[in-house]
C-alpha cells in the first residue's frame, strides 16, 4: 500500500469506516434536545405541548380529501399516523439545519428558528387557547438546541480541509463526537418522556358516582341481541367503540372546576357545575350513533346505553328566543360544533351525556360531559368535553366541520352493512347477517341479493328502538365459485337506502354494501 493510500486512509478517518452524514446528525441532536426541553418546560407550566399543537394545526390545514384519505385507511389510527409523519418530516428538516450548520451555523440556526416560528404560529393557533406558555417553552428550547447544534457541529468545521456531511475534516475524532450527538439525543428524549409522566401525573380522576336515572332504558327486548359469532353485537363495547375527533391530547378536564356555559339568544344566561348536571334528572338511553365519515359497510358507529341529562331542560332553564335555529357547541379541544335546535327540542332523547353503559365517561369518549343526540351525525351533533351551548342561528355562525366544506345538518342515512360470512366459506347453507340502522326513524326490513339476483327478505332482529341499529340474518345455500353478496335497509317509512354511490362529503356515504365471497 502506498503512502498515498495511507494518508487518504488518514484524512477520511479510516478506508474501511463508512461515511456518516455527520451533519444531518448533529441537526438531528440538537433538534431532539431542544424540542424535549420544550415539551418539559410546557408540560411544568400547564401549558400547550409545542409538538402536539403542530399536529393539531396539521389537522386544521389538512384538506378535506386527504382527511377523508386518512380516515378510510387507517380508521382511528389516524392519529399517531399524522404524528409519526409529523415527526419524520421535523426530523428531516432538522438534518437540513445539521448539514447547513456544517459550512454556516448562521444558516443551521436560522433553519432552527424557522422551525421554531412554524411551531409557535401553531401555539397562538391553539384550539383551546393554551398556547402562550408553550410559546415560551419553544423560545427556550430554541436557544438549547441552536446551542447545541454550533457545539456538535464545531469539530466538523476545518478551514484548511473544507468537510461535507459525510466526510470530516483533518483530525476529527468520530467516536467522541458520535458519543456526544448520542448523549445529547438521549437528554432531549428523556424531556420528551419526562414531559409525559409530568402530564399524566396531573390527570384528573374519572372515578365519579352516577345517580340512579329518574327514567332508565327499557329492558332489552327478547330477541334483539341475536348472539351469532361473528356478528357485531347489540352494544358496542367501551374499549372498541369508535373514536374520530381533531384533538391529538385528550383533553384532561377536572369535574371540580368543570363549567358548561348556555348563552346567546337565551332570556337568561345559566353557567351550569358538573354538580349541578349531577343533581338534575338523568336519563338513560340506547342511542346508536355514527361519524359521517363512515365509509359504506365501515366500523365507524357504535351502539351504547347513555346517561345524562335532556338538552331540552339545560335550554329551557335559559329560555330560548324565537329567533333562534341552531346551537353552538364548544369543546375543551376547541371544536365547534352546530346542530339544529329543532333535534335538540322536538322530544327525542338528546342528552348532556356524563355516563356510558353505567360507568362515568371515559377521557377518549368525552369525559366528563359529551352530547348524544339520536339522528344526527356526529360531526353536527356529538361534542365531546363540552364546555359551551350557544343558542345562535345558522346564518350567524360557521362551525369547525361546515367551515370545511361539510352540510351544515347532517342527519344520519339508512345503511346497513354485511358482517358474515367471511371471505371464505364451505359449500353448503350459510349464515349472512350484519346490522342496519336508520337512527330516529327505524329500521323496517333488510333485502339481502346474491350476484345480481332478485332481492330476498333477510330476518331482522327485534327492535330495540328507532334511535338504534337492527342486527339481521339471511340464510343462503352458498354454492361453489366466486359469489357476490349485496344488502339495503328500508326505514319506517318505507324508503330504501339508495343504491347511488357517493363519498363521505360533504353529508355522508351512499350506496349498497357489498362482499365478494369464495366458495369451495
Amino acid at each position: 500500500m502506498t503512502s498515498g493510500n495511507l494518508a487518504e486512509q488518514k484524512a477520511s478517518g479510516s478506508a474501511s469506516a463508512p461515511r456518516l452524514p455527520y451533519g444531518p446528525l448533529a441537526g438531528i441532536a440538537a433538534g431532539v434536545l431542544g424540542l424535549g426541553v420544550a415539551e418539559l418546560i410546557a408540560a411544568l407550566a400547564g401549558g400547550a405541548s409545542p409538538l402536539l399543537a403542530l399536529g393539531d394545526r396539521v389537522i386544521d390545514l389538512t384538506p378535506r380529501w386527504l382527511k377523508e384519505a386518512a380516515v378510510a385507511t387507517f380508521g382511528t389510527a389516524d392519529k399517531p399516523i399524522l404524528l409519526a409523519c409529523v415527526g419524520l418530516v421535523t426530523l428531516s428538516l432538522l438534518g437540513v439545519a445539521g448539514a447547513l450548520a456544517v459550512r454556516r451555523p448562521i444558516l443551521g440556526a436560522g433553519m432552527l428558528v424557522l422551525l421554531g416560528a412554524i411551531d409557535i404560529a401553531a401555539l397562538l393557533a391553539d384550539r383551546a387557547g393554551n398556547g402562550t406558555t408553550g410559546i415560551v417553552a419553544i423560545v427556550i428550547g430554541l436557544a438549547v438546541g441552536i446551542t447545541a447544534l454550533i457545539l456538535l457541529t464545531r469539530p466538523l468545521r476545518d478551514t484548511d480541509s473544507p468537510s461535507t456531511e459525510a466526510e470530516a475534516p483533518d483530525g476529527f475524532d468520530r467516536r467522541r463526537f458520535l458519543v456526544a450527538a448520542a448523549a445529547v439525543t438521549a437528554v432531549g428524549a428523556a424531556g420528551g418522556v419526562g414531559a409525559k409522566v409530568v402530564t399524566a401525573r396531573r390527570l384528573p380522576a374519572t372515578r365519579v358516582a352516577i345517580p340512579a336515572a329518574v327514567s332508565p332504558a327499557a329492558p332489552l327486548p327478547a330477541g334483539a341481541e341475536l348472539r351469532i359469532d361473528g356478528l357485531t353485537p347489540h352494544l358496542t363495547p367501551v374499549d372498541d367503540f369508535y373514536r374520530i375527533d381533531i384533538a391529538l391530547l385528550t383533553p384532561r378536564v377536572d369535574v371540580a372546576d368543570y363549567r358548561l356555559k348556555i348563552h346567546g339568544l337565551v332570556d337568561d344566561p345559566v353557567e351550569l357545575t358538573y354538580e349541578d348536571l349531577l343533581a338534575m334528572p338523568l336519563y338513560e338511553r340506547r342511542v346508536t350513533i355514527c361519524c359521517v365519515s363512515n365509509e359504506v359497510g365501515g366500523d365507524l358507529i357504535g351502539n351504547a346505553t347513555w346517561t345524562g341529562v335532556r338538552i331540552r331542560d339545560v335550554l329551557k332553564r335559559a329560555g330560548l328566543s324565537p329567533d333562534a335555529d341552531a346551537v353552538k357547541s364548544t369543546g375543551a379541544d376547541g371544536i365547534t360544533i352546530g346542530t339544529p335546535l329543532e333535534a335538540l327540542t322536538d322530544g327525542r332523547d338528546s342528552l348532556l351525556a356524563i355516563a356510558q353503559d353505567g360507568e362515568p365517561l371515559t377521557r377518549d369518549h368525552g369525559f366528563p360531559v359529551r352530547m348524544v343526540v339520536p339522528g344526527l351525525y356526529g360531526y353536527v351533533s356529538a361534542t365531546k368535553w363540552l364546555t359551551e351551548l350557544e343558542v345562535t342561528r345558522f346564518a350567524d355562525f360557521r362551525a369547525y366541520w361546515t367551515d370545511r366544506g361539510w352540510s351544515a345538518e347532517g342527519p344520519i342515512k339508512t345503511e346497513c352493512r354485511i358482517d358474515l360470512p367471511g371471505d371464505d366459506v364451505m359449500p353448503g347453507e350459510r349464515t349472512i347477517a350484519g346490522v342496519a340502522w336508520a337512527q330516529h326513524r327505524g329500521v323496517s326490513k333488510v333485502e339481502v341479493r346474491i350476484d345480481d339476483g332478485p332481492w330476498q327478505p333477510a330476518t331482522l332482529a327485534a327492535e330495540d328502538s328507532i334511535d338504534t341499529w337492527r342486527q339481521w340474518t339471511y340464510r343462503w345455500d352458498a354454492t361453489e365459485g366466486e359469489h357476490r353478496i349485496e344488502a339495503r335497509a328500508y326505514d319506517r317509512t318505507g324508503t330504501p337506502q339508495t343504491a347511488d354511490e357517493a363519498p363521505p362529503a360533504p353529508d355522508g356515504a351512499t350506496g349498497y354494501p357489498t362482499r365478494t365471497v369464495n366458495v369451495g
